[in-house]
């Protein structure tokens, strides 16, 4: 996956899906398992957040190692971990083995996003399968929370859709490359991925601790908004669910309406300003008091996080064709989730849910002109002075070609062909 590719882009869409479903399935499972069990809300909050802090970490370790083991073996131990934790978790009322097998559910998600992330960087066109993604994980995700109030009390059933979409996304492993595949293992040029050194350092660096803080705010209030529409705003667990579905909904529409809209805005707009009107919306959802307002700032909210995050997947992924940095900023994305649940529940206990929403929402605008900046200086950039991409996006040197007419032409060889003694050095990464 080295390469920028036009394969079909429905595996990784359906691995996507599969990965970032546990952590859009997280306000009913935190819900149902204060409720099911004998925890506390807080507790309920250290446990998904000790569950997507797996996922994190499954993310960072894997982050240059899916060239190298493999996608197809790595999606399908992930897929395998997701379906025997989330499963035995749905299956046990003991209150340490469904946190034992949640956490490893969250590696098998974790494995499964950044297989997922390192293909769709690898895409001719990231940002397209990303929204895809967000598409299939968003009408999954709605659907369960139509479906899941009808179907009686417990934990077991979000966490049991969670293994069964693993499940089925088997089959689709199929497509991805084997661990000896060239495409697995090494770039065009034949230098091991692993040791090819990470474009774009400052940038990445400044994306993956915006985007940790980023999924913090936007998860500190996604992990309480169920307790928010039932305790605040005095709304039943049905009608929460049937505003959780609209606002996936509008999700959806605000997918398409990014897939639709493509490049044409750049990427710092949609980021910056979009990440501007997420303050305002989780300010007004954290203040709800009732169903209209409650689902006026859940669907506003809704409609504009999957628009914004499908902008910023796809400029992880154009920071290095590899898909390193698309692991490594989707594993920070994946950490501030984690920390998201617990937060939003230290918060709103110590100083209440409008009083949270204010301070999440004055860190997102603080955040806003920092993501914007990194879309601005890395759109549109044209290769560093001492290398040329190649259409797989391999980097080869640029030299200089002297003849002696003198004397016969010597020519040297380095592990990439021909190169001249006295190159020119490379321009320092952004």
């Amino acid at each position: 996956m080295s390469a920028r590719t036009t394969a079909p882009p429905w595996p990784l869409v359906a691995l996507f899906t599969a990965g970032y479903l546990a952590p859009y399935l997280l306000p009913t499972t935190v819900g149902r398992l204060d409720a099911a069990l004998p925890i506390s809300a807080t507790q309920a909050g250290v446990v998904g957040s000790a569950l997507l802090l797996c996922s994190a970490a499954a993310g960072f370790a894997l982050a240059s190692r899916v060239q190298r083991l493999g996608p197809r073996r790595l999606a399908r131990a992930g897929l395998l971990l997701a379906v025997a934790g989330y499963g035995a978790a749905a299956l046990s009322t003991s209150v340490p083995v469904v946190v034992a097998c949640a956490l490893v559910g969250g590696l098998g998600s974790g494995t499964s996003t950044a297989v997922a992330a390192a293909g769709i960087a690898s895409h001719r066109d990231p940002h397209r399968v990303s929204t895809l993604g967000l598409l299939g994980v968003s009408a999954l995700a709605g659907a369960v929370y139509l479906t899941v109030p009808h179907l009686g009390p417990g934990h077991g059933l979000p966490l049991g859709a969670t293994a069964l979409t693993a499940a089925l996304v088997w089959p689709a492993t199929t497509r991805l490359a084997g661990p000896g595949s060239p495409a697995a293992s090494t770039p065009d040029d034949g230098a091991p991925a692993a040791r090819a050194r990470l474009p774009h350092r400052r940038a990445g660096l400044v994306l993956a601790a915006a985007m940790l803080c980023w999924s913090l705010a936007q998860n500190s209030l996604w992990g309480v908004s169920s307790h928010i529409g039932t305790r605040q705003a005095g709304l039943t667990e049905a009608t929460v669910g049937m505003v959780f579905a609209a606002a996936l909904g509008a999700g959806l529409l605000g997918v398409l309406g990014a897939g639709a809209l493509g490049s044409r805005l750049g990427g710092a707009l949609p980021i910056g300003a979009g990440t501007a009107l997420i303050a305002g919306c989780i300010a007004a959802s954290a203040s709800a008091d009732g169903l209209a307002s409650f689902a006026a700032g859940e669907i506003a909210w809704n409609a504009l996080y999957p628009v914004v995050l499908s902008y910023l997947i796809g400029l992880a992924a154009s920071l290095d064709p590899r898909g390193r940095w698309a692991v490594l900023v989707g594993s920070a994305s994946s950490l501030g989730t984690a920390c998201g649940p617990l937060t939003g529940s230290l918060l709103s206990a110590a100083a209440g849910y409008p009083a949270m929403g204010l301070v999440l929402g004055g860190a997102l605008l603080l955040l806003a002109p920092a993501l914007a900046a990194v879309a601005l200086r890395t759109a549109g950039r044209p290769p560093r002075p001492s290398t040329v991409l190649r259409a797989g996006g391999a980097g080869q040197p640029v030299v200089e070609i002297t003849v002696d007419h003198a004397l016969p032409a010597r020519r040297e060889f380095g592990a990439a062909g021909p190169v001249h003694a006295a190159a020119a050095p490379a321009a320092p990464p952004l």
